[in-house]
């Protein structure tokens, strides 16, 4: 991250992994407890997100949902085929016989042009009778309707009155317009239960010789055709249904035999990530899939070599760094006798060969602590560091290490802000390494601080202690951050240490606190200042989950330069006074400091003799795990 003008973005350096810590998600990301989502929703958003499915289940849901829609489509496309044929093939048997119907009743007509009005109503009643309930299995309805009589008239007839409610003014139209033809249209008929059925309504023109004009109207019933069509559709939906079944287990076996190869990689790859590098995929056939294992297995023989070597050299290394410590110091511990008798001897030398003296011998005591540095650091990569761990007092140890850096910052110029908690600040820990940490960071805060002052604060939860070094010097980038802990790294190479460091102590530092199972961590802005904190459990096997100091806080430039002393004084301040407690929220609006005043001595106590900081964050505030 960056930003454009004076000040970058911020950066933290975790050189621990510190987890979940004070209000911080899984995800980086704030919460509170009116954002917090209850178990039974996440879990249905895991459900309802196809993301989240594994693979086998994501083919066997998308097959099932594009099989059903494909039988659907086939399943409509068969009924609407079927249902067509079946009312076109009924629809021309009933055309057919309607012309037959209508052919029998002109000549029944035509033989009662003679017959008496009694024989004639008989005769057209009994046919409309007998045709009725004729048509071909299903039943049909008939009515005989004059419209244009001259002579003999014969009577309306018809097999059902009902029949006349289905034939309105618009049929009868039709029918007049082409009397030599047959008119037909679909229609809905109560079959007695309430239900409408399926039916065609027919008509013609009948013309008798002598007797004039008559309307034929024959009802056929399609509920035949209906329950075939129903009995194809069930058909369908049953063989649908048992197709799907198939397809569904066709696809969840090509699935597992697809994904089962996979999931032997990923949790070989899991292994590997684990730690176990022995891990293979076991390989059968020659397929992709095997193709896959065989790639996974070179990658993993590869990467197990290169691990080995790797290891092998850094064995190597190791144990060349501890052999020349070890060789050197025989040799060093002559060179530091003569320097120490030259030194002694020093103003009896002329003029040249005192500076010399003065210069070897400080260079003498530099190479020597450099040589413990390493033969600390070898102990650290060999696993040979152990705690020598008791119950301390954390204020203790900062006021302590705090004096030591005294004649630093005095000869910096540097006020020493001193915030102690006004609870209990004890821990299971080995005081001489924590001091070395305190020391380390207290001597770079100084260096780095341009003169302003150095902000040192403490704090405790139930859990775990925590002190933080803030100062307002030239600051860090994110980069720097992420690598400040790097063993010989400096953020600017040109850049040379003015307090004679080794390169070592921030490296030598962090692997105090990861012995101590804490963290030690680094934030800052460039131009702007740094800030460390280190956390350490209140008991040793105690898994940190956050600290009780923030780290990521405001830096008020212009209040800190107020604060830069004019004089080397190295002046220690205890409590509240010179800076702000930026241990509050980051929304928390900063207050100006009270007047500096004279200097307070003080000396390195056993237990806490300085005043409570009324401003101090209360046990538990969240802390920052970047």
């Amino acid at each position: 991250m960056s930003a454009t003008g004076t000040r970058e973005a911020t950066g933290a350096a975790d050189v621990v992994d510190p987890g979940p810590e004070g209000g911080e998600d899984s995800a980086g990301g704030s919460s509170t407890p009116g954002d917090a989502v209850p178990a039974w929703k996440r879990a249905a958003r895991r459900v309802l997100d196809p993301r989240s499915w594994s693979l086998a289940l994501r083919v066997v849901m998308v097959t099932t949902l594009l099989s059903t829609i494909a039988l659907l489509i086939v399943g409509a496309y068969l009924s609407s085929v079927i249902a067509d044929g079946l009312y076109e093939q009924r629809r021309d048997r009933v055309l057919e016989e309607t012309l037959q119907v209508r052919t029998d009743l002109s000549d029944t007509l035509a033989q009662l042009s003679g017959a008496t009005s009694t024989q004639q109503q008989d005769a057209v009643s009994s046919f409309v009778q007998s045709t009725g309930g004729q048509g071909g299995g299903d039943r049909r309805e008939v009515a005989l309707v004059p419209v244009e009589t001259t002579g003999t008239v014969f009577p309306v007839a018809s097999s059902d009155r009902t029949l006349f409610d289905e034939v309105d003014d618009e049929f009868s139209a039709a029918v007049a317009e082409q009397p030599d033809a047959v008119s037909w249209r679909s229609i809905g008929r109560d079959d007695g239960s309430g239900r409408p059925t399926p039916a065609l309504l027919v008509g013609t023109r009948v013309i008798v010789p002598g007797s004039g004009s008559y309307d034929l109207y024959l009802v056929y019933s399609l509920q035949e055709e209906q329950q075939t069509l129903d009995f194809v559709q069930r058909v369908i939906l049953g063989g649908g249904a048992v197709l799907l079944a198939l397809i569904v287990g066709i696809a969840i076996v090509v699935a597992r035999l697809v994904t089962t190869p996979l999931k032997r990689a990923a949790q070989a790859a899991e292994r590997m990530a684990a730690g176990d590098l022995g891990a293979r995929v076991e390989v059968a056939g020659a397929d992709e899939l095997a193709l896959v294992g065989e790639s996974f297995n070179d990658m993993a023989l590869s990467l197990e070599q290169k691990v080995a070597d790797l290891t092998e050299l850094s064995r190597v290394q190791q144990r060349f760094v501890s052999d020349v410590s070890h060789e050197l110091r025989t040799p060093l511990t002559t060179i530091r006798m003569a320097s120490s008798v030259l030194d002694s001897r020093r103003s009896e030398l002329p003029g040249e060969l005192q500076r010399t003296t003065e210069l070897l011998n400080a260079q003498v005591q530099r190479f020597d602590v450099l040589l413990a540095d390493l033969l600390e650091i070898s102990r650290f990569d060999a696993g040979a560091a152990e705690l020598e761990a008791q119950r301390e007092d954390l204020d203790a140890l900062v006021l302590r290490a705090v004096e030591d850096v005294r004649p630093l910052a005095g000869a910096r110029g540097c006020l020493l802000d001193v915030r102690l908690t006004d609870g209990d600040a004890s821990a299971v820990v080995d005081a001489r390494r924590v001091d070395r940490i305190l020391r380390n960071l207290l001597t770079n805060a100084i260096e780095h601080g341009a003169g302003h002052p150095v902000l040192v604060q403490t704090a405790g939860d139930d859990d775990a202690v925590a002190v933080v070094v803030q100062d307002f010097g030239r600051g860090i980038s994110p980069e720097d951050a992420r690598r400040v802990f790097d063993r010989f790294w400096r953020a600017d190479p040109s850049r040379a240490r003015t307090l004679g460091g080794t390169g070592l102590g921030l490296s030598i530092s962090v692997e105090d606190a990861r012995l101590h199972g804490g963290w030690l961590q680094a934030w800052g802005q460039e131009g702007e200042g740094a800030v460390f904190r280190l956390t350490l459990p209140r008991r040793p096997g105690t898994d940190l989950r956050r600290s009780p100091l923030r780290l990521e806080r405001p830096f008020d430039r212009a209040q800190a330069d107020k604060a830069v002393s004019p004089t080397p004084t190295g002046e220690i301040r205890i409590g509240p006074g010179l800076l702000p407690d930026l241990a509050e929220p980051e929304t928390t609006e900063i207050t100006a400091p009270a007047e500096i005043t004279a200097p307070t001595e003080i000396t390195a106590p056993t237990g806490r003799t300085a005043p409570a900081d009324p401003t101090a964050p209360a046990d538990g505030e969240d802390g920052d795990a970047r």
